[in-house]
C-alpha cells in the first residue's frame, strides 16, 4: 500500500494545460491525470471560442483564461501565483494525444533527474502519428543543437515533467511555439540532469492543429525553430565574449 502511494500520491506536482477549442477532449485528460492521483492541474484557456474552460472547470479543474495567444504565453501564465508545496511541473497537451498512462515511468525517474522529456520518436505509434512537420522540426532542432550546444535530443514533443525549481533557474522567455525548444537549450546550458524516455503518441482527440498539417504550418514551425535557437545561440555567444575577454586581458598581467 505505501509503494502505491508513493507512486500515485503527487501532490508535490502542479499540471499545466494550454488548451484552445479542445472541449471534446479536455474532460477526459482531467479524468484520467486524477486517477493517477494528480489533483493539481491548471488549464490555461488561450482564447477557446467552444466550451473547454467551462468543461474544465465542471471536471475538477483549476481554468485560468489568458487572452494573449500563443503556447509559451499560456504556459508562462499557468506558471504564476504557484503554492510552496509545488516542487514539480508537468506540462501535456489538452488534445488527447500524449499517452498519460505512461507518466507513472516519469515518477521513477524524479529523484535522478531535473528534466524528464517524453520521446515520441522511441516508439512505433509516435513515428506513425507524428506529421512530416513534426519529423522536420525534430531533425531539425537536433542537429542545430548538437551543433551548437554539444547534445542531441530526439523530440520536442510537449510532454515533460521538470523540477519547479530550475525552471525558475531557466527563465523562460518565450512566449510563442519556440517554449519547448528554448526550455530544452537552456537546460543544457543550465547543466541540468536531461532524461528522454519512450512514449506513445495517438492522433489528436480534439481541437485542430494550430501549426502541422498545412504547408504554411510547415514553414512557420521552420521559421519559429531556427530564429529561437539563432536568439538563444547568439545570447550565448554574447554571454561568453565578456568572459574571453577577461582571460586575455589577465593573461596580459
Amino acid at each position: 500500500m505505501n509503494e502505491i502511494k508513493k507512486i500515485y500520491d503527487q501532490d508535490n506536482i502542479l499540471v499545466i494545460i494550454p488548451v484552445r477549442n479542445e472541449q471534446e477532449s479536455i474532460v477526459n485528460i482531467i479524468a484520467f491525470l486524477q486517477s493517477l492521483g494528480l489533483n493539481k492541474i491548471r488549464v490555461i484557456d488561450n482564447g477557446s471560442r467552444d466550451h473547454s474552460g467551462i468543461l474544465a472547470q465542471e471536471a475538477g479543474a483549476e481554468v485560468i483564461f489568458e487572452p494573449i495567444p500563443g503556447y509559451g504565453q499560456a504556459c508562462w501564465r499557468g506558471l504564476q501565483e504557484l503554492t510552496p508545496e509545488i516542487e514539480w511541473i508537468l506540462f501535456c497537451d489538452g488534445d488527447g494525444s500524449d499517452d498519460l498512462s505512461q507518466l507513472p515511468l516519469f515518477w521513477q525517474q524524479k529523484d535522478n533527474y531535473d528534466l524528464i522529456l517524453g520521446d515520441r520518436t522511441a516508439t512505433v505509434s509516435g513515428r506513425k502519428v507524428m506529421t512530416p512537420v513534426q519529423h522536420f522540426g525534430n531533425r531539425l532542432a537536433s542537429f542545430l543543437i548538437g551543433l551548437a550546444w554539444g547534445y542531441s535530443y530526439h523530440d520536442l514533443g510537449p510532454l515533460r515533467l521538470i523540477r519547479r525549481d530550475v525552471l525558475d533557474k531557466i527563465e523562460m522567455e518565450d512566449r510563442g511555439f519556440g517554449w519547448t525548444v528554448e526550455m530544452q537549450v537552456k537546460a543544457i546550458e543550465c547543466q541540468l540532469k536531461i532524461c528522454e524516455l519512450p512514449v506513445n503518441y495517438y492522433p489528436r482527440q480534439g481541437g485542430k492543429s494550430k501549426i502541422s498539417g498545412t504547408i504554411s504550418g510547415s514553414i512557420k514551425a521552420g521559421i519559429i525553430i531556427l530564429s529561437t535557437l539563432a536568439k538563444l545561440y547568439i545570447r550565448r555567444l554574447s554571454k561568453r565574449q565578456p568572459e574571453t575577454e577577461k582571460k586575455r586581458i589577465n593573461q596580459k598581467f
